[in-house]
């Protein structure tokens, strides 16, 4: 699926507010973001500084990521709840920011709620994240 750099920095953007939504970034979450970022086409170094400004960064946009695809939205709610889960609990800040979002963009909690437990299913055999699916223009 192409999309656009808008779009690749709002996923990554949504991404950054989520592993801050608990006020603490693991080294797990921290890998994930930087996986993602590479695969959105983002400089390490830009991806490092981000990661690591997101607690103390009073800047950074704090809206709801609203993307021009449902498709699009369900690969970034996929990887939403991969990261949150990557420590091993999903802290209820981080799934109320998940839940707003599908909302935004259209996709019912339902959904979220059966991919959610399909991810925490199968995360030791989870090797693709969705962003690695993605090409930007």
């Amino acid at each position: 699926m192409k999309i656009n750099i808008k779009e690749a920095g709002d996923y990554f953007r949504g991404l950054l507010l989520l592993i801050g939504k608990d006020k603490r970034i693991t080294e797990a979450e921290s890998r994930l973001l930087k996986r993602i970022g590479k695969a959105l086409g983002f400089e390490k170094e830009f991806c490092d500084n981000a990661i690591h400004d997101i607690l103390v960064n009073n800047y950074i946009e704090e809206s709801p990521p609203v993307f021009t695809s449902k498709e699009l939205a369900e690969k970034f709610i996929k990887d939403a709840l991969f990261v949150a889960t990557s420590d091993n609990e999903i802290h209820s800040a981080e799934m109320e920011w998940i839940k707003i979002i599908a909302k935004k963009n259209g996709i019912y909690v339902r959904w979220v709620l059966k991919e959610m437990e399909l991810i925490q299913k199968n995360i030791k055999s989870i090797s693709k994240l969705e962003a690695e699916s993605l090409t930007v223009y």
